[in-house]
Order: C-alpha cells, then sequence, then structure tokens
C-alpha cells in the first residue's frame, strides 16, 4: 500500500469544490492550503519533513511516557520533536531512559499533556503503526511545542481529513484575549441589561394588577367619544404585552448567561454542562426541547433549569395571558348600586299631556280633535299589537300542552314601548277565584296586572346618568337597570249578571225610556241622567230635585262586590241598553269617577259586567335590558327577596289608589279598539273574540284566557303611555300650575347597574390558569432584577453562541467529548462539567480535572506586565475565588 505521507514539500494540485459529492480524488476538500487551521496548531509530516540539526542529534532517542491521563490537549501517542515543561526545561536533554510524566501533572492548555508510550512496550512497528492513525480515529493525539527561540519546523500544508501528522503547537502564536471578561456598572451593555430589566419588572407587575383588579374602563375606550378606539386600545395593549415578552426573555436570557459563566469560572463550584447551556435556547427556541430532549432531561431537574422552564413557559404564553386577563373586551360589570335620574314632565295618566305629545301630521288642521285621534289610533296600534302576541302565546301553549290554572304560571301580560322595547308585566294580587265566585254566589274573575314603569327608559338615555349606550361599542354594548319606582297597574274585576239584576243601571229598562226612546247619535247627551253629585233621579217629572227625601232607585245586588253606591261614595255606571251577544259597550255617562265599565253579552245571552281601573302599586320594581337589537322592560313584584322593591325604599307608601286621570286616558284607548261597538249592535271582532272568553264556570279555563285576563292584557299599553315623562315616586311633589311639559325637571330614584364595557378580566373561569404564567414572569423578573442589581457589573457571556465558539477553537481538546464531533455530544457528556481556565490573560474551557491557574510568566508576544500585574489576572482570580452559588 502506498504511504500516503510520502507527499512533496508543497503539493501544487489546485483545490476544486466537489458538487453533490465527494470526489474520489486524493485531496480533501479541508487541505486547501486556504483553509485557516485552528489558532496555534499545525500540522507537520514526520516521514519527509526533515527536523532541524538539534533534532537530528538525538533521532537514535525514542522517549517514553507511561502516564496515559492526557486532557485538554491530549491526543494519541506519538513522539515528540522537542518536548517543554511547564518550567520551559528542555526534556530532550535527558538520559534515554523512559521519560514519565506523572498523571495528576497540570500542563498549559498551550502544551497539553503527552500520552503514555509504554503500551507500545517499545516496539517499533507499533509505534509506526501509531504514527500513521488517522487524527478522525483519535481525538488525543498530542501537539508538539517548538520553544520560543526556535522557528516553526517548514512544511507543506496538508489536509486535516486523512491526514497521519499529530498536530504542532505554533508557540509564536499568542492567543492572548484583547478584553477583560468583568466589566463594570458603566458598561452600556449593562445598562441597557438593568434598564430592560427595570422596564420588564414594573411592567410585569403593572400587568399582573390589571388582570387582578380587573379595571373597567368605562368612557376611555369606546367608538364614539372614548379617547382610544376599540382597536387602537387592542393594539397598545398588544405592543406592551409584547415590549414585555421581549424584555423578559432578553434579560433571563442574560440572567442566564451570567449565573453560568460565573459558575464556569468558580474554582469551588460543580462548574457548567452542556445540558444547562442549552437552557439558553429553550427560552429563545422553545422547540428545541423536543428536538434536544436529552438537554432538559439533565439539566431540567436543577433549580436554574426549573427557573428556565418556567421563563420558557413565560416565554411561550406570555401574550397569549396578556390577551386572555389584560387586554380589553367587552364585559358585563358587577352590578352597582346607583342614584339614577329622570326627567319629570306631567302627573300619571295626564291626558292632555299625553295627547299633545302624540305625533301626528294634521294636528295644525284640525287642532281641537286631532289630539285625540291621535292618541286613539296609537292606543290601538299597540293593543291589538301586544293582545296578537299574547294570544299567540296561548295557542302556543296549548299546541304544546303548557296549560294551567294558576294565574301565576299562564303566560304573561306583554306590550311595545318605542317599537324598539319589548315589555312584560306581572299577574299581582292573584284572588281565589273558585273561593270568591262560592262566597258571591256568582262567577267572578278578579285579576291584577302590573307593569313597568315606562319612566325608566328615558332615564336610560340621560347624560347625568352617564350610562354607555350599545351603540357606543359598534352596536355591541348592553347595559341593565334595576329601578326602584313604582309600577302601573290595571285591575279587571268580571262578574256574571243577570238582566233584572242589573236593570237599574241600565237606560232603556228605565220608565224614562218610554217617553224618550234611545237614540245612539244622541246619547247620553240630550238625555235628564242623574249627575254628581246627585244618587237618585227624581220621583217624577216637574217635581223639585231634592234626592235626600227619596229612596235610592239604583240599588243592585252587585253593589258591594264592585264597590260603587252610596253607601262607598262611588258611582255606579249608567248603561244605554243591553249589547246583543259577542257585543261589549261602555258607559259614558259618569264624571269625575276613576273606574272604566264595559258590559258584555255572550253567546247564551249571560251578562257579564267588568270593571276597569289603574293605580300605582308599591310592590314591584321594574328591570331594563338593553341592547342594539332593542330593549326589553320587565316588572318584578312581590318578591321578598327583591331589594329593588318600591315598598322599600318608601315603606310608608300608598298601595293601590285608583287614579282619576287614567279614566279619560281609558276611554280614549277603550274607543281606539272600539269596545263600544255594541252600542249600535257593530259586532266588532274585538268584541266577538273577547266574549268568547267569558268564564262559565267559577275557575279558570286552563286552555283559555279569562275576559278578564283579555281585557287587562288589552289595555296594558295605556299604562306604558301614561307613565311616560311621569314621577319615580307615587305622587305628584310639584305645584299644579307648574307646566312641566316645556321646562321637564329631574327626579332621582335609588337603582342599581349593570353595564358592559371594556374591561380587563377574563371570561370564563377557566382563564384564570394564565395567571400562572404573569405571576411567574412577575417573580423571574423580580429575581433578575434583584441579580443585577447587586452585582457590580457583567462578566463576558461565554453561553452566547459567539463567545462559547471563540472559547471553545482556542481551548484544548478534551477526552470527554470524544466521538461527538460528527453527531453532537450525547448521554453522559451533556452533563460532564466544565470549567473555564486562564493561562497567560488567554481563557480557555476545559474538563475540571484540567483546569490551569494562571501563571507568572509571560512568554514571548504577551504584555510587559506579569499576569500578577494583568487586570485579567485580577478578574479571573476574583472570579474564580467566588463561592458556589445556589443557582
Amino acid at each position: 500500500m502506498a504511504d500516503r505521507t510520502t507527499q512533496p514539500a508543497q503539493d501544487e494540485r489546485t483545490f476544486q469544490l466537489p458538487a453533490l459529492s465527494f470526489d474520489s480524488g486524493p485531496i480533501s476538500p479541508l487541505s486547501s492550503p486556504s483553509l485557516v487551521h485552528r489558532p496555534g496548531y499545525q500540522r507537520i509530516t514526520s516521514h519527509e519533513v526533515s527536523p532541524p540539526e538539534e533534532h537530528k542529534q538525538s533521532a537514535g532517542r525514542r522517549p517514553t511516557v507511561d502516564s496515559v491521563r492526557a486532557e485538554g490537549l491530549a491526543i494519541s501517542n506519538l513522539p515528540l520533536h522537542r518536548e517543554h515543561s511547564m518550567t520551559g526545561s528542555d526534556l530532550d536533554n535527558r538520559s534515554d531512559e523512559t521519560i514519565r510524566i506523572p498523571a495528576d501533572s497540570v500542563t498549559s492548555p498551550m502544551m497539553g499533556r503527552v500520552d503514555d508510550y509504554d503500551s507500545f512496550g517499545g516496539n517499533d512497528d507499533e509505534l509506526k503503526h501509531a504514527r500513521t492513525m488517522s487524527f478522525a480515529s483519535s481525538l488525543h493525539q498530542p501537539f508538539l511545542a517548538v520553544p520560543d527561540t526556535e522557528r516553526l519546523t517548514p512544511r507543506s500544508p496538508a489536509s486535516t481529513m486523512g491526514s497521519h501528522e499529530p498536530l504542532m503547537y505554533d508557540s509564536s502564536f499568542a492567543c492572548k484575549s484583547k478584553r477583560n471578561v468583568a466589566r463594570g456598572r458603566r458598561y452600556w451593555f449593562s445598562i441597557v441589561i438593568l434598564v430592560l430589566s427595570i422596564y420588564s419588572t414594573i411592567f410585569s407587575a403593572i400587568w399582573l394588577v390589571v388582570a387582578a383588579h380587573k379595571p373597567r374602563y368605562g368612557e376611555l375606550i369606546n367608538t364614539t367619544s372614548g379617547r382610544l378606539s376599540p382597536i387602537n386600545a387592542s393594539i397598545l395593549f398588544a405592543a406592551i404585552a409584547k415590549s414585555i415578552e421581549l424584555s423578559f426573555v432578553t434579560v433571563f436570557v442574560a440572567f442566564l448567561g451570567q449565573v453560568l459563566s460565573r459558575r464556569a469560572f468558580a474554582v469551588k463550584s460543580s462548574g457548567i454542562s452542556i445540558a444547562e447551556m442549552s437552557a439558553r435556547s429553550w427560552v429563545m427556541q422553545p422547540g428545541t426541547m423536543i428536538t434536544n430532549f436529552g438537554n432538559v432531561r439533565f439539566a431540567g431537574r436543577s433549580i436554574l433549569g426549573i427557573l428556565s422552564l418556567a421563563a420558557t413557559a413565560v416565554a411561550i404564553f406570555y401574550t397569549t395571558a396578556s390577551d386572555t386577563l389584560d387586554a380589553p373586551k367587552l364585559k358585563l360589570g358587577p352590578v352597582e348600586e346607583r342614584t339614577l335620574y329622570g326627567r319629570v314632565s306631567s302627573p300619571f295618566a295626564n291626558a292632555t299631556y299625553i295627547a299633545n305629545n302624540c305625533q301626528t301630521p294634521v294636528s295644525s288642521m284640525d287642532r281641537e280633535n286631532s289630539p285625540e285621534s291621535c292618541i286613539e289610533i296609537e292606543h290601538a296600534g299597540q293593543a291589538f299589537h301586544s293582545f296578537m302576541q299574547y294570544m299567540g302565546v296561548w295557542a302556543s301553549n296549548i299546541d304544546s300542552g303548557k296549560v294551567s290554572a294558576d294565574l301565576k304560571k299562564r303566560p304573561l301580560p306583554v306590550g311595545m314601548l318605542y317599537d324598539n322595547t319589548t315589555v312584560q308585566g306581572s299577574w299581582i294580587s292573584v284572588s281565589d277565584m273558585p273561593a270568591v265566585s262560592q262566597k258571591y254566589g256568582r262567577i267572578v274573575n278578579n285579576v291584577t296586572m302590573a307593569m313597568p314603569h315606562s319612566g325608566v327608559f328615558a332615564a336610560a338615555m340621560e347624560p347625568l346618568n352617564q350610562i354607555m349606550q350599545p351603540q357606543d361599542f359598534d352596536g355591541l354594548g348592553q347595559f341593565h337597570i334595576g329601578a326602584s319606582v313604582p309600577s302601573p297597574t290595571v285591575n279587571v274585576l268580571c262578574v256574571e249578571v243577570k238582566k233584572a239584576e242589573l236593570a237599574p243601571l241600565v237606560y232603556t229598562e228605565w220608565p224614562a225610556a218610554a217617553m224618550k226612546p234611545f237614540n245612539v247619535s244622541t246619547w247620553p247627551r240630550e238625555y235628564d241622567l242623574p249627575r254628581y253629585p246627585d244618587w237618585l233621579e227624581p220621583a217624577s217629572k216637574g217635581d223639585s230635585v231634592n234626592f235626600t227625601n227619596y229612596a235610592p232607585r239604583n240599588v243592585t245586588p252587585i253593589d258591594d262586590i264592585f264597590g260603587f253606591g252610596k253607601n262607598y261614595d262611588r258611582r255606579p255606571p249608567i248603561f244605554a241598553k243591553f249589547p246583543t251577544p259577542y257585543n261589549t259597550i261602555l258607559n259614558t255617562t259618569n264624571q269625575y269617577v276613576d273606574t272604566l265599565y264595559v258590559l258584555a253579552t255572550g253567546a247564551t245571552g249571560d251578562h257579564t259586567l267588568c270593571s276597569i281601573s289603574a293605580s300605582l302599586t308599591t310592590n314591584c320594581s321594574t328591570l331594563y335590558n338593553a341592547s342594539i337589537s332593542g330593549g326589553s322592560m320587565t316588572s318584578r313584584c312581590e318578591d321578598p327577596n327583591d331589594p329593588l322593591q318600591y315598598s322599600k325604599s318608601y315603606p310608608n307608601a300608598t298601595n293601590g289608589q285608583r287614579s282619576k286621570d287614567w279614566v279619560t286616558t281609558a276611554f280614549h284607548w277603550a274607543y281606539g279598539v272600539n269596545l263600544n261597538g255594541g252600542i249600535s249592535d257593530g259586532n266588532d271582532s274585538i268584541a266577538r273574540l273577547l266574549t268568547q272568553l267569558i268564564s262559565t264556570t267559577p275557575a279558570l279555563n286552563a286552555s283559555l284566557p279569562s275576559f278578564a285576563e283579555a281585557l287587562a292584557v288589552l289595555s296594558g299599553c295605556s299604562l306604558l303611555i301614561s307613565s311616560i315623562g311621569t314621577p319615580f315616586v307615587h305622587f305628584w311633589n310639584y305645584t299644579k300650575a307648574a307646566d312641566l311639559s316645556e321646562n321637564p325637571q329631574l327626579q332621582q330614584f335609588p337603582a342599581t347597574l349593570r353595564f358592559q364595557d371594556y374591561a380587563s378580566g377574563g371570561d370564563q373561569p377557566w382563564q384564570n390558569v394564565f395567571f400562572i404564567i404573569l405571576v411567574l414572569a412577575f417573580l423571574l423578573n423580580f429575581l433578575c432584577l434583584a441579580y443585577f442589581g447587586t452585582k457590580r457589573g457583567l462578566v463576558t457571556d461565554f453561553v452566547e453562541p459567539q463567545n462559547l465558539f471563540a472559547l471553545a477553537i482556542n481551548s484544548p481538546p478534551s477526552r470527554q467529548l470524544a466521538g461527538s464531533c460528527g453527531g453532537g455530544p450525547e448521554d453522559e457528556q451533556l452533563r460532564s462539567k466544565w470549567h473555564i481556565g486562564m493561562d497567560h490573560d488567554h481563557f480557555y474551557i476545559a474538563g475540571k480535572s484540567s483546569r490551569v491557574e494562571p501563571t507568572h510568566a509571560s512568554p514571548a508576544g504577551y504584555s510587559e506586565f506579569t499576569c500578577e500585574d494583568s487586570p485579567f489576572t485580577r478578574s479571573y482570580s476574583e472570579l474564580s475565588r467566588k463561592r458556589r452559588s445556589i443557582l
């Protein structure tokens, strides 16, 4: 086999870069003279390069060494041209006896240790074979030092791949550090890291407090009048969170590098491992924890490893945690007790105020009658709309079988306000229909319906209350108001009567009807009827009017049920005639009354008399919910757990006092829905439907609404209209002369408010798990700030790739990493410990047993001051004497 070591001194072949694979030619791509060899080390050709004369004299001698313990620059066992000890003595001047180097001796990293030659047993063939072994087969070939007074041995550049020549140290190359490893606090990098640490700590603390406190931003963030739009606020919070994340990663990586670098310098420390140095990449590239799991397995159980894993979690999830717990988002806030204000323009059920505020384009054309016409049409439209909704719910319940004879479980009354707010009332003061019917010996159906106070709607829009509206948040906002205000109610009492029992109250049944028959066109203007304060009609025509001397003529068996008559100081109704089947009529003769009466005739000809009255109840509160799609208003009544019930705000308030003003409004409603159509036998559809609901048994029909329920729902719109602009108390506390229609006055009322605006905090309970990330971020930032604050400066971060590469390339090879040059370190190599040493102002990394203490000699090429005077030596000595840290 040809000896590849016998190459010409100067190889003239030109190096060419191979294509996709290496050429089969004899020249390695790394054998080009243009490639830069490792500083301080070079190949020599042991067979063809002639040694200097002084080496020829000792050619016959072959020193042997029996201690194979080379660490650092320990390479294969080869003869030395000249060997020098750490003290500079020439080992070649010794006798031919075997040279033995103690196993525990320490040599310079620039020279290394030599291997034991006794393993060859003095066999020249084995020695020759050792000389021709490939460098790739052994990472522990010795390098040869030539004294500083001698020139380098001439040689031709040779390949480092497949070469059999040993490494030779170029002693003229002095790897002296240009900069000190220690830098003070005034160094710019130290200042930058400290500033970033302060910023990250302060803002991570603020972010943690924001997430815990969950502040609401109210008018600060909205689309109409806020200082920040929702989009800009989201961008701002995301930018701050990202800056905290980036500064945290920067600071923690610097902290990690400082801890490991200082530990590597400290003599009494355990040193650092490759696995621990990889923790830097966990934080910056979390995916490496999966691809290089061995590093996590070896380093993740230490204190520094646990901190690095926590920092990795922060780096991964901090932005997500901020978006979840800190970024502003639309949320419903807690229920707040507030004092709200509303405008008061009129007493409850003021017909004049209601009529004047009815919108019609013909008001100037018919100033006398257009207001009444307008309000009757408005009542009719809302009444029929609400009534059909109510009947639709009944139809659905009947089809689904959800029927009940219990009034509380039957469909609730409904209504509509301003065409965008649905209203839901309540059944209150429920009576026992069978018991009451049995008491009076006839069918008696008494229901009371409460509706919410309409004035709360306007109060929600009052600027003084500063309630954010849905449109302030691009239509996504909403709010909920609970108002402690009285609620308008309507009571409907329907009683079955016989024709003879009701005859004293029907004009056509009076003797006077024979003298002046009933005429619908002139009724009741041209008829001689008892007027207030009269109760009785004259005994005969022409007599002087002295009603106190005559017995009452209009006393009926139902006076006690309805509570009218002289004994109750309430005038009874007077009807023009009995309506025909499927028709209803109204009493239109009474003045200064507090009740509207309706007389209806069913399919069998039986008659039913109903009284309808309105009042304000103190046993309810009003709830109003608003969103961009509309609002909903409900009444919450007779709930002992309701703190907003009006009776709790005004315990002495009068409950259920009938409103005389409402009767005027009620007539407009009744005429609007044509409840008086029976006076001319109109056979109206609404009358037919209502009369079909007349109860025929002394109990509620589970499958049908009763006549009283239907009338209550039909009249509900009048309660809503009558309470617009009215007081939020049960009394009128303004003078009669005061005209508030043009100058409404503010009135306050107790309320609760829950509104949706932009706020920090999570939406779901499970999202609180991200608090762990925010807490870890703050704690780790505080730890880093405390660490940097207690240090007098920084040291070179040898965990950074560029610094570690420069340190490693200028360090001797190590047996601890044998076999890792191709596939990288693995298994035990990942946790083998390393220290940073220094010799003649040269820093290097080596295993702990190969560490060299700084010497005091100054070889050629170094500064004129000794190592004792070198600031590098002082810094290194100070760092190496540090006690072992908990980290």
